[in-house]
């Protein structure tokens, strides 16, 4: 369990984003996505451990196409679709799962 209140919130540009990639943690993590209305669950940790692997070996957040060939890379056909993913982040599942990972905008995510 994620303690919110026990943590403040750190700097983020003008699109709730992270200004330090250094200041996330899991409490961060809970926090942007009740900003966003998610509460995280088992299945949102999974993109998001995902994209923080991926980021941490790559320097770079995917966008949409990439993170669905990505998350079925790891998790299977099930979990691989754009309507799984938008279902758990909404109509930007690459953007705001990134930002929610505490990781930059993907590049080609408006």
């Amino acid at each position: 369990m994620v303690d919110t209140a026990a943590s403040t919130m750190p700097a983020c540009d003008s699109e709730g984003f992270l200004r330090n990639l250094a200041d996330w943690n899991e409490s961060v993590a809970a926090q942007l996505a009740l900003q966003e209305g998610i509460t995280l669950t088992a299945a949102h940790w999974e993109v998001i451990s995902t994209l923080r692997s991926f980021y941490e070996k790559h320097k770079v957040s995917p966008a949409n196409r990439a993170l669905v060939s990505l998350i079925r890379k790891e998790y299977g056909a099930e979990k691989g679709q754009s309507r799984y993913l938008m279902g758990l982040f909404g109509g930007s599942p690459a953007k705001l799962s990134a930002k929610i990972a505490g990781l930059p905008k993907p590049e080609n995510c408006l």
